[in-house]
């Protein structure tokens, strides 16, 4: 039986050879205007507003996502799904991963990153990967030293938790292998397939509270629990599951455990090793005041470059669009690629084409998103035939072009191509 990861992959690469698409895009072939698009959703076994892979799929293709971009954490055997939903939708797949790394030297010095709460904690994305099918030695070596690390953490802090409710009289019946069946239970994936993040053991913690304590006595219950409530309904799933990590699993607080992370080298390692593109993920107003490492677009672009990182991602409903109108076009003018979208990582099913927290996307930040998506599609289908992309396997930019402007117009020409040919091939009535 075919591996549906490998016949995903054949599918893009089967769409032309790489002089037969440059060809198409030199005739304008392709989208002429630019497409709603996300670059960043979270799919189940992950922690996830969809129930399945099929849901966000079709989503993305009711309301009109011409490019849907997945980006989870520590296993990838469901892009083989995703991209064969996909291909029956007409939305174009972008294959991403997202990784947690610590800067020692940015810890040290209490320089906040892209995690509010932690000094040198460091998000890092990895755009348009193709080698996640058949994993290089180096690959596999990272991946398992991510996977392990993380597992000893979970299984530690679901027995801390475990232990704190004991202590104030409740005997909650939740371990590593009650919250895996959770997670199972939801999304109807192999166990294998599941591992562990803190949402995912809030949650299970949440469930075992409301079927511990009845509901007329939760109120007072769980103010002795987490403290007051601020006069939120008690009843409410999500609200209970954040006070459960805020008040319980953060840094300082009961539950917590320190975590065993890849250096930020190591981590752009496994990026390249993937085939794909080093792509920063920006909090900016998602926390106030700003992290200092992103306190001023200028001092952003130049800790990137000086980190080899030459892409940068904007989950969008987290910043109002004055901040990214200030960050964004001084990133692109400055050679960097950017990328939007949702991360979808909550229960809270918010539109799939990314909106700034104050109201829509200005145009010509659409714009950008749109092109930002259009070179991972290039990337992605250059690597696949065995090209340098927008970046090479030590994430130098492709030095085939004058400037860096030219690179990213060329290359976003190329993957409107791409995705133009995509759609004629998988969806013939979409022009």
């Amino acid at each position: 039986m075919a591996d549906p990861v490998d016949e995903a992959l054949a599918a893009l690469r089967n769409l032309g050879t790489p002089a037969e698409l440059r060809a198409l895009a030199d005739e304008g072939f392709g989208p002429r205007e630019p497409l709603p698009s996300n670059a960043h959703v979270h799919l189940p076994p992950n922690f996830s507003a969809f129930e399945t892979v099929r849901q966000a799929v079709d989503l993305a293709a009711q309301q009109e996502i011409a490019v849907l971009g997945v980006s989870n954490y520590y296993d990838y055997q469901v892009y083989g799904q995703f991209a064969e939903r996909a291909r029956s939708s007409g939305v174009f797949p972008l294959f991403g991963l997202e990784i947690i790394s610590m800067q020692d030297e940015l810890r040290e010095a209490g320089v906040k990153v892209n995690d509010p709460g932690n000094p040198g904690k460091t998000y890092i994305c990895g755009k348009g990967i193709t080698r996640f099918g058949k994993m290089t030695d180096e690959a596999r070596c990272l991946l398992d030293v991510i996977r392990r690390n993380d597992g000893e953490r979970m299984r530690e802090m679901i027995a801390r938790l475990r232990s704190f409710f004991a202590d104030r009289g409740l005997s909650l019946d939740v371990d590593e292998a009650t919250v895996v069946d959770l997670v199972v239970r939801r999304h109807g994936c192999p166990r294998e397939t599941v591992y562990l993040q803190e949402r995912h053991v809030a949650q299970a913690f949440q469930e075992a509270l409301f079927a511990a304590v009845p509901s007329q006595e939760r109120f007072d219950r769980f103010n002795e629990l987490f403290g007051e409530c601020k006069g939120r309904l008690p009843d409410i799933a999500d609200l209970i599951q954040g006070e459960i990590r805020s008040s319980l699993m953060k840094a300082g607080r009961p539950a917590f455990v320190d975590e065993s992370y890849l250096t930020f080298g190591d981590a752009t390692r496994l990026i390249l090793e993937f085939g794909g593109i080093p792509c920063y993920p920006t909090l900016g107003d998602g926390t106030s005041p700003l992290c200092a490492f992103e306190n001023t677009p200028d001092e952003l672009i130049s800790a990137l470059r000086s980190r080899n990182v030459h892409a940068a991602e904007w989950i969008l409903p987290r910043n109002c669009w004055g901040v990214a109108q200030d960050y964004i076009p001084k990133m692109r003018s400055a050679g960097f690629v950017i990328t939007a979208g949702t991360e979808h990582n909550t229960r809270n099913m918010i539109p799939l084409e990314p909106t700034c927290s104050n109201g829509p996307v200005p145009k010509d930040l659409q714009a950008l998103a749109w092109e930002g998506a259009c070179v991972v599609a290039a990337h992605q289908f250059l690597t696949l035939h065995g090209e340098c992309g927008y970046v090479d396997g030590a994430g130098i930019p492709n030095p085939g072009y004058a400037t860096a402007d030219e690179r990213i117009r060329e290359l976003a020409r190329l993957g409107a191509a791409v995705i133009g040919r995509y759609r004629e091939v998988c969806s013939p009535t979409v022009k």
